[in-house]
């Protein structure tokens, strides 16, 4: 697909979802390619009156940039427990809404976020529906750096292939100063019984499986939009 058809298809996305929100609301704004299309159309409706008094917790360091230059006002989870809705995007669904985050690396956050929200909303294109989680997209696994082959000896044990991610010359620091590993597991069977294996492990910090989190998905394609609820 061209890269502007690809581009118009998560603004599409981005901006219906945007929709969801109301005035007075605590919103999560998400990381990605997808997502930044959610926060510009906020801002939009921010300025020109249709959306009022809403706060944002952002999900990284370049959502929480792009926000302030956008005028959009900022809260944090001291401040503001839980969190209405949260719009973010994903690199791989499955029917059930699982998903795979992290391909920009902000997973972490994300998933903070995530777990303390009401409505998790998630926006996509077609391309990242898949009938079974890993067909098409690593796991991001994060991990301190301090003995990191250590991790990705024990990931290989759980039968993954992993990759340490790289930025320039050197490991991709995320923005806690950790580093990732992808990990092709291949199509993964049981989501939920790998995620507690990674959460098992001492020196995994977070991976880019959410299970069971979230609501809605938006999903933009060469059809339409198709807005998905869990039942």
């Amino acid at each position: 697909m061209p890269a502007m058809d690809m581009k118009a298809l998560k603004r599409q996305a981005g901006e219906y979802a945007a929709g969801f929100i109301e005035s007075g609301m605590v919103i999560g704004l998400g990381t990605g390619s997808t997502a930044i299309f959610a926060t510009h159309h906020i801002a939009r409706r921010l300025r020109s009156g249709d959306l009022r008094d809403i706060v944002a917790v952002p999900t990284s360091l370049a959502t929480e940039a792009a926000a302030i230059e956008l005028g959009i006002p900022l809260t944090s989870l001291a401040e503001h427990a839980r969190i209405d809705i949260t719009i973010d995007g994903a690199d791989e669904v499955d029917p059930d809404f699982n998903v795979i985050k992290g391909g920009g690396g902000a997973h972490l956050r994300e998933k903070i976020v995530a777990q303390v929200t009401e409505r998790l909303v998630i926006v996509v294109d077609d391309s990242k529906l898949s009938e079974q989680l890993g067909t098409t997209w690593a796991v991001p696994v994060e991990v301190i750096p301090f003995s990191w082959e250590s991790q990705a000896a024990y990931l290989r044990s759980l039968g993954a292939a992993p990759v340490l991610r790289l930025a320039g010359e050197g490991a991709f620091q995320t923005d806690q100063g950790n580093i990732i590993l992808d990990c092709n597991f291949g199509p993964i069977a049981e989501p939920a019984a790998l995620a507690r294996l990674l959460e098992s492990r001492a020196g995994i910090v977070e991976h880019g499986l959410f299970i069971g989190m979230a609501r809605d998905v938006v999903v933009a394609g060469r059809g339409g939009l198709r807005h998905l609820r869990k039942s």
